[in-house]
C-alpha cells in the first residue's frame, strides 16, 4: 500500500471514523442531496462505506474525468489520483477536519456538516487538475462512528490553479458555516457565516437583487445592505462576481 495513503487512513482511523458493522443508508434521501448540487464544472460523486472502504453509487462521470469504469473503481485507485505533494495536506485536512468537528462543534453535530478543501488531482489525460472535495456523513452508529460519507469531486481548474490550503465547514440544516480553517489548527483566523448570511448569498448567486432579497427574507433593504457589507468584508470580496467566485471555491453555495 502506498504509505501516504496508509497515512491518510490512518487519520480515518485515529478519529475513529471506522466501523465494525456495514451501515445502511436510510435516514436521507440520496436523489435529493444529488440534484441539490451546483455545478460549478465537471464533477463525479460516490459513497463510501468506512467499514470496510468499499464503494457504492458512483457516478458514471468518474470515466470522464479520471478514466476509470464506475463498476470496477476502488478507494484507493481514486485516492492514487492525488498529488503526491498534496497528499500531505489532504491528510491534514481531514485530521483538521475531525479536530474542529468533534472539539470545536461536537460529534453529535456531524450529520450537520459538509466537509470542503481541494487539491490537485490526476485526470484521464495524466495532467493534473484542481479539484474541489466535499464530503457529507450519511450514516452514524450509536457511538457516533461514522459509517457512509458521500464524497463529491469537481474539476475546478478553470476557476483557480492555486490551493488556498485551508478547508471550510459548511454548516446543514440551518447551521452556521466555518471557512479559512487552517490545516496545522491553527483556529485564529476561522471566519464564520451566519444562517442569514448563508441565505443572503445563495440569493446573491441566484441573481437577486437587494429589494428581491429583503421581500423574500421579509426584512428592510437596509439590513440586506449591511449583511452585505458584512460579506464582503468576511470574504474579502470586492463585488457580487467576486463573491460568488470566492463562495463556490468556499463550497458556501
Amino acid at each position: 500500500m502506498n504509505l501516504k495513503i496508509n497515512k491518510l487512513k490512518t487519520v480515518w482511523e485515529a478519529a475513529g471514523v471506522t466501523t465494525e458493522l456495514t451501515s445502511l443508508i436510510h435516514q436521507f434521501n440520496f436523489d435529493k442531496i444529488i440534484n441539490s448540487l451546483i455545478s460549478v464544472g465537471p464533477f463525479y460523486f460516490y459513497i463510501i462505506d468506512f467499514c470496510d472502504m468499499s464503494l457504492s453509487n458512483v457516478s458514471p462521470y468518474i470515466s470522464e474525468i479520471h478514466g476509470f469504469n464506475s463498476e470496477t473503481v476502488t478507494f484507493d485507485d481514486i485516492l492514487n489520483t492525488i498529488h503526491p505533494d498534496d497528499m500531505e495536506f489532504v491528510s491534514k485536512a481531514e485530521a483538521t477536519y475531525f479536530e474542529f468537528l468533534y472539539n470545536k462543534l461536537g460529534k453529535e453535530n456531524t450529520l450537520n456538516y459538509k466537509a470542503n478543501y481541494s487539491f490537485r488531482s490526476r485526470m484521464k489525460n495524466g495532467e493534473y487538475c484542481m479539484l474541489n472535495h466535499q464530503s457529507i456523513i450519511l450514516t452514524m452508529d450509536d457511538d457516533c462512528r461514522i459509517g457512509k460519507s458521500l464524497n463529491i469531486h469537481t474539476n475546478i481548474d478553470h476557476l483557480t490553479k492555486t490551493n488556498t490550503n485551508t478547508i471550510s465547514l459548511i454548516g446543514l440544516n440551518n447551521e452556521p458555516s466555518y471557512t479559512n480553517i487552517d490545516v496545522v489548527f491553527d483556529f485564529k483566523n476561522i471566519t464564520a457565516f451566519s444562517k442569514r448570511e448563508i441565505e443572503i448569498i445563495k440569493l446573491i448567486s441566484e441573481g437577486y437583487t437587494n429589494k428581491k432579497i429583503a421581500d423574500f427574507l421579509v426584512i428592510s433593504e437596509y439590513t440586506v445592505k449591511t449583511h452585505r457589507k458584512n460579506i464582503n468584508y468576511k470574504s474579502g470580496s470586492k463585488n457580487s462576481i467576486e463573491l460568488i467566485r470566492k463562495c463556490l471555491l468556499l463550497g458556501l453555495i
